[in-house]
């Protein structure tokens, strides 16, 4: 059978048996190192906190132990430990043992047996362990309380194995990408009053694999994860490829705003893309190679306007403490050298702004337009003295002279070639309309040459000698009938 003590064997004399006086003797047996967590080597994160653990086992409600009064069997007996912790035993009545190791639980026993028996021998052994009730909180994706099983055997099989501080966070469902996985607490009752704490660097397993840091745990421990004061993108990327960590499949709500086509919340999943090679929008397929990360988000909101500032995207992150995490993205800088520490994993309740440029570089947008952070195509309206009016799909960044071209061109003999009306609809629901000169020969610029935005629509209007001829021709029109029947007549 299990013991996880120090047997303290206390011979008794009881002059009914005539038993001989003997010595006290102590027999170790070695369960801690069986089913207790190996002690926890130093950490430089915290050198006030303790850094070995104290792994004696502490009875409690559902233990079933063993209780041996040596040379008096009719008292000793089996007992399943009740939620208390309070046992009754033959003559001594109700003892606690509730908080206290096996070995304190046999001294406080023989205590009492002390008044009726003269030197009691009494040892308590461990049969079979409570499952583990734990607590976890702070940055995990569902905090709260859990019942942790043990594996393996228990009594006479010595093969029970105790859930550890990696089971706990992935029963959790796993850390969040706020963590500081280097600075995970964890809190241990000692008997009936104290509390130990230790600090578990999981950053330190992440790095080396050493197994030591993953300690087991006891009944009635309490796992803190902390919030991460400053956030560190090569880290993040850690925790989000590690086992502990939330699951990498699961879909998870972030919220986009500002300058892109489609602004709102998304459900992100790995990224899929369509057969043009474009964004897909959010139909629920996956593809596992890609990641949820910052881009992905910008693809299913249809991509960047020509207005965004891809050098200044924020990210906001809610913690559990409450707080917000605010994180500066340079979108520009994973263009220009692959930076891919730019492009962030999100999480869920993320929340991206991509602000307005307050400027913005003909040649940066044109290089803009060829990127996987613009839509494919967008689609303007190119109507009136055009040789194809009506929706025409131009490349994003496209400027008001290369949509006119693509509309076929001015309809020479009738168009306005001057000016245009240049028609949009705001993100905010208002339309504005203003007259734009048309230069062919200029570059992008927002006077003669402006970009233009999804869904807008140019107008080109008739020249004063269409607008002439179309009124004599509504005016001629009836009147020709007349003048055809004079002439048919010889009037």
């Amino acid at each position: 059978m299990l013991n996880t003590s120090l047997f303290k064997f206390k011979f008794l004399t009881q002059p009914v048996v005539g038993v001989a006086l003997l010595s006290a003797v102590n027999v170790a047996v070695p369960f801690a190192s069986l089913a207790q967590g190996q002690p926890l080597p130093p950490t430089t994160q915290t050198p006030s906190t303790q850094t070995q653990l104290d792994t004696n086992y502490s009875l409690g409600g559902g233990d079933r132990i063993r209780v041996n009064v040596f040379e008096v069997p009719e008292y000793t007996g089996e007992y399943q430990v009740p939620p208390g912790g309070a046992i009754n035993l033959p003559l001594i009545g109700s003892v606690s043992v509730l908080g206290l190791t096996t070995e304190q639980a046999a001294d406080e026993i023989a205590r009492r047996y002390a008044r009726f028996l003269k030197r009691p021998l009494i040892s308590v052994n461990l049969l079979s362990p409570r499952p583990i009730n734990i607590f976890v909180a702070g940055e995990v994706t569902r905090p709260g309380a859990y019942t942790l099983s043990l594996s393996g055997g228990a009594g006479d099989n010595p093969g029970v194995q105790y859930p550890t501080v990696l089971a706990a966070l992935t029963t959790a469902q796993g850390v969040t990408l706020a963590a500081d996985v280097s600075q995970v607490q964890l809190r241990r009752k000692l008997g009936r009053s104290s509390e130990q704490t230790v600090t578990v660097n999981l950053k330190e397993l992440i790095q080396t694999g050493r197994l030591s840091q993953d300690i087991t745990l006891r009944d009635g421990d309490t796992i803190v994860v902390p919030t991460a004061t400053n956030f560190n993108v090569a880290e993040s990327r850690n925790i989000f490829a590690s086992n502990f960590a939330a699951s990498q499949t699961t879909p998870r709500t972030v919220t986009i705003i500002g300058e892109v086509n489609r602004p709102g919340s998304y459900l992100v999943t790995p990224a899929s893309t369509d057969a043009q090679g474009g964004a897909a929008t959010n139909s629920g397929t996956a593809n596992p190679n890609g990641l949820p990360n910052v881009t992905r988000v910008i693809q299913l909101a249809g991509g960047i306007t020509a207005q965004a500032d891809v050098r200044n995207l924020r990210l906001r992150r809610l913690t559990r403490t409450g707080s917000e995490q605010a994180i500066d993205i340079n979108l520009w800088q994973l263009l220009q050298s692959g930076d891919a520490s730019q492009d962030i994993i999100v999480q869920d309740g993320d929340t991206i702004v991509i602000p307005t440029a307050t400027e913005i570089n003909p040649a940066e947008a044109t290089q803009l337009a060829t990127t996987t952070l613009s839509p494919t195509r967008i689609q303007v309206g190119v109507v009136g003295e055009v040789k194809k009016p009506g929706l025409t799909d131009v490349q994003p960044n496209s400027s008001l002279n290369q949509a006119i071209l693509a509309a076929g061109g001015f309809n020479d003999a009738r168009a306005s070639s001057s000016a245009v009306d240049l028609i949009r609809l705001n993100p905010n629901g208002s339309v504005t309309k203003r007259i734009v000169k048309v230069d062919f020969s200029a570059g992008i610029n927002e006077q003669t040459n402006p970009i233009l935005r999804n869904n807008d629509v140019v107008v080109v209007n008739r020249s004063g000698s269409a607008k002439t001829g179309d009124t004599i021709n509504t005016i001629t029109g009836p009147l020709g009938v007349i003048f055809n029947l004079l002439n048919l007549f010889g009037l």
